[in-house]
């Protein structure tokens, strides 16, 4: 039995993947309805185990979790102990202890009421969807195909980009190697071994970091090519437009009280500026790409799923339905156009091609297969 063309196994172009975190993101900073949130972290937990890359990255979805789960109990326990009074339903008293005027609005101990925990359950609970997205983005795509993939002039740029989305998954892989290698010496563990712990993975990234530096120059990173004044005054003033349209069409899409023209349209009208600047600015970049990534239908369709989720979540925001009041305490409602961004998160697991699949037997081939020559 044959595939299609597009469904061969490949790894995905890794713009691809952010474009769909992005938008899945955008998605849940609107609303604050856990049964969104809800769906919408099923779904992109879906999408991440399903896709995800082998190694250090794929491994890292369990720690975005747990730091999920973290973000939310630390939200509530900044809000129970110095949070304002919200007035409802009393749940417990805290020990009170007054504050000066000028710390108005702030409460140090008090009544505690459901709905002031609510509140804060459903603001950790959008935090930690929005982590997850980023979490799930770098288990199933590579950072160094993302800065392979990047236009010439953002390369400087993805240079730290890259470095930061791979601290995470790299840190939790040398903790649990030094670790391993302290048991087998019979070290000890816990906080009086943390730190033998903390300096060998410092040194860990520090050599990291080294090595990356230098294969870059290895490779004669950085080259320019000459260009003209005019032609560089006219990149420099096309990008400073775009990325002004992408902020204001960015926070109007964020905020429903912003009028709909400086919504899609100035973000429509930013992205192209930015697109027709960054083709002027790379024009003094002079780089090559071996083996470059390809941008078929898949790649349509995944990106299509994040502008999709965030585009119909900007839809759905009608009455109550995004942002539930927690005074009454009531049970959020969820509209079928409330529900289809998640429908649109969770597609890529399908639609985004499965990874190649190399014979276990040959160690280290198949995370070999997944990275860039």
């Amino acid at each position: 039995m044959t595939t299609s063309p597009w469904r061969d196994p490949r790894p995905l172009h890794p713009l691809a993947w952010w474009i769909w975190a992005i938008g899945v993101a955008a998605a849940a900073a609107r609303t604050r309805n856990p049964v969104v949130l809800a769906l919408l972290a099923g779904a992109v937990l879906n999408v991440a185990v399903a896709r995800r890359q082998p190694g250090p990255a794929g491994h890292a979805v369990g720690v975005f979790v747990r730091l999920g789960i973290i973000i939310i109990a630390i939200r509530v326990l900044l809000t129970v102990l110095v949070g304002a009074r919200v007035p409802g339903t009393t749940a417990f008293t805290l020990p009170s202890v007054d504050l000066p005027a000028w710390a108005a609005g702030v409460s140090l101990g008090g009544p505690v009421t459901w709905e002031q925990i609510l509140g804060a359950v459903y603001g950790g609970l959008q935090l930690a969807v929005i982590l997850g997205c980023f979490g799930a983005v770098n288990a199933v795509s590579s950072a160094y195909r993302l800065l392979r993939s990047l236009p010439p002039v953002l390369h400087e740029a993805g240079v730290a980009v890259a470095v930061a989305v791979t601290l995470a998954p790299q840190l939790v892989v040398s903790v649990g190697r030094i670790r391993a290698a302290r048991r087998l010496r019979g070290r000890r563990g816990g906080m009086r071994g943390m730190r033998g712990t903390v300096m060998p993975v410092l040194e860990d990234a520090l050599e990291r970091s080294v090595r990356l530096a230098a294969s870059m120059d290895v490779r004669g990173y950085g080259r320019s090519a000459a260009v003209t004044g005019p032609a560089r005054r006219l990149a420099t003033v096309t990008l400073l437009v775009g990325l002004i349209g992408l902020v204001v069409g960015s926070f109007a899409l964020l905020d429903g009280s912003a009028p709909a023209a400086l919504r899609m349209p100035m973000l429509a009208v930013g992205m192209l500026a930015c697109v027709v600047g960054l083709t002027l600015a790379g024009r003094r970049i002079q780089r090559t790409v071996y083996r470059p990534d390809p941008w078929q239908l898949p790649e349509w369709l995944v990106s299509g799923c994040g502008v999709g989720a965030a585009v119909t979540m900007s839809l759905a925001d009608t009455g109550t339905v995004l942002l539930p009041p927690t005074q009454p305490l009531t049970w959020p409602t969820v509209t079928l156009l409330a529900a289809l961004p998640a429908l649109f998160a969770v597609a890529p697991a399908w639609l985004s091609p499965p990874l190649p699949d190399i014979a276990p037997s040959v160690p280290g081939r198949r995370a070999a297969a997944l990275e860039p020559a």
